[in-house]
């Protein structure tokens, strides 16, 4: 399986890009993982609505141009669906049933994600009702990625 996270913003702490490593190399094993990152739009102090939906805007062009039309794409929105460990297992099970062999998962930035990039969503994933800094994201998300394959392989990890 293809997996990819295409990011908003890049990881500046070492202890997040080192969370993001070890992961990776844990999912080396399992998937082809690439993890892309996209720059952040600026925002200027004080910003309008206005202004916000333009990086919203501009930050989704950027992802939707990387997504292609083969793509299953799992987007990270507060409003979507919440699932358990064992539940992301068996829809990333699932979609290698399916055939479904490259995964592109989202984050989106500050701001979220342009209404676009939500259209273009085939699940929508919830991993809380809160807002979370979107690097922790990026390594809880890949914590869950790696905690699905060791699940659907029956191998030690999950408990």
């Amino acid at each position: 399986m293809n997996i990819t996270i295409i990011a908003i913003g890049k990881l500046k702490e070492k202890y997040w890009q080192d969370a993001v490593k070890e992961y990776s190399k844990r999912l080396g094993a399992y998937c082809k993982l690439q993890i892309v990152e996209l720059k952040e739009s600026l925002l200027r102090s004080n910003p309008s609505p206005a202004d916000e939906e333009a990086v919203k805007l501009a930050e989704g062009r950027e992802i939707l141009e990387r997504i292609r039309k083969s793509d299953y794409v799992i987007t990270l929105e507060i409003e979507g669906k919440g699932l358990s460990s064992e539940q992301l297992a068996d829809r990333i099970d699932q979609l290698g049933i399916e055939g479904r062999s490259d995964v592109v998962f989202v984050i989106g930035g500050s701001l979220g994600l342009s209404a676009e990039v939500s259209l273009r969503s085939d699940f929508k994933l919830s991993f809380s009702a809160m807002t979370l800094p979107h690097q922790m994201m990026r390594v809880i998300l890949l914590e869950q990625i790696y905690r699905s394959f060791k699940i659907n392989r029956k191998e030690a990890y999950h408990k």
